[in-house]
Formats: structure tokens, sequence, C-alpha cells
């Protein structure tokens, strides 16, 4: 299938793509910076998701939203407005089959930067709306909502043994998740799932379900 990632460079999004690249899709990446990404089932556009000149790309069957920013002063402009100027452009084609979201665990526990929460949690609500409007053609929508995830995004938690220590007293299964992991999630909705829709799959490693019971 033709696959389109945004956010392909790095983290979360490189992880998907080569997801989709090793199960031999097609697929298309989008970022800001070039990819790494070496493989003849795999194309790379530089171009931001802001931008009003989007290249076009016909025939999209998977769209995965992932390109995103954290505490930049702009999170709601990349995270909500440019995924949905995104899946305007892309997921309303006639070959669609699925859309997948990456929102965050902030986006139900309004947990971090504030415009961040904001963002992500506008993503997991437009997503919604998103799957209403695909579910006419048989294609579906959701959204994946990790909690911590080691990327080179979160070193400066990751390094710091008094931080790190604090957030695993949060966090019951005493981990984070690997961007691998999210990719086999992204590549499970989109792929595998036929019918569910309109949902968000907190991956948190039981951080929100943490409760402290004192008697």
């Amino acid at each position: 299938m033709k696959v389109v990632v945004t956010g392909s460079s790095s983290g979360i999004g490189k992880a998907i793509a080569e997801k989709f690249i090793e199960q031999n899709h097609d697929v298309i990446g989008i970022d800001i910076l070039p990819s790494s990404i070496i493989s003849p089932n795999y194309s790379h556009i530089v171009a931001d998701i802001c931008s009003d000149k989007l290249p076009e790309i016909d025939g999209v069957e998977i769209l995965v939203n992932n390109a995103g920013v954290q505490d930049s002063g702009k999170d709601i402009d990349v995270n909500l407005k440019g995924t949905i100027q995104i899946t305007e452009k892309y997921a309303f084609q006639n070959r669609i089959k699925s859309v997948v979201f990456i929102a965050s665990a902030s986006a139900r526990t309004g947990a971090e930067f504030p415009e961040y929460a904001a963002s992500k949690g506008g993503m997991v609500a437009y997503m919604k709306n998103v799957a209403l409007r695909l579910a006419e053609c048989g294609a579906t929508a959701n959204s994946l909502s990790p909690g911590g995830v080691t990327t080179d995004l979160n070193r400066r938690v990751m390094d710091n043994p008094d931080l790190w220590r604090q957030i695993m007293e949060e966090t019951p299964l005493k981990k984070w998740a690997t961007a691998e992991e999210i990719a086999e999630f992204a590549y499970f909705v989109t792929v595998i799932n036929k019918s569910m829709t309109a949902e968000d799959i907190l991956i948190d490693n039981g951080e929100a379900a943490n409760a402290k019971f004192v008697w």
C-alpha cells in the first residue's frame, strides 16, 4: 500500500516508516529535515506540514500523522493546524484505507506543557471528526497516545538519574515504550485493524492508571 508518514526523519516517525518498509509497503516521508532511510520502497519529501504548498500525492492509502513539536511556541500551529491541513489534503482520497494520529498521553491528563497538551487534545477530537467522515468510504481513523518514549527528544530526563527516578516512581511497569513499539501499534491500527475506529489508544506503561491507595 502507499503510505505517507509525516515527521519521518527521526524518533517515532522514522520507526513507523521503517516498519512499513519492512512489510514491503511503499512509504513517502514528509519532514522539514532530510532522512537517513535508504530503501527502494522509500521516498522523502522535505516540506513543512504547515506550508500552503504541500506536494500532490495521489492514491494515498494510509496516512500516519506523526510530525510535531513540543514547547516550541507554535505547538498548536504545527501539531493541530498542520495535522489538519495534511489530513484534509491526503486522507480524503478514493483509495484511503486508514489514518492514524500520534497524539500524547497529555491529551488525556493535561500533564505537560500547556500548549502542547492542548494541541494533542485537539488532535484527538479532530481524529474523531475524521473517523466519522471516513466511515462513509469504509476507512478507519484512530489515534495513539504514548506516554514516555525512549527517543532523543526525551534525553533531558532520560539522562538525569534524579528525574528518571521520579518518573519511574509514577510508572507502574517501570519503563518507557520504545519508538519501535509505537510503530507496531501504528501498523496494527492501520493495516490489521478493520473494525476499530474513532478510538484513542493510551500507551503509557500504566502511568495514567497509577493510584496510590491509602488505608
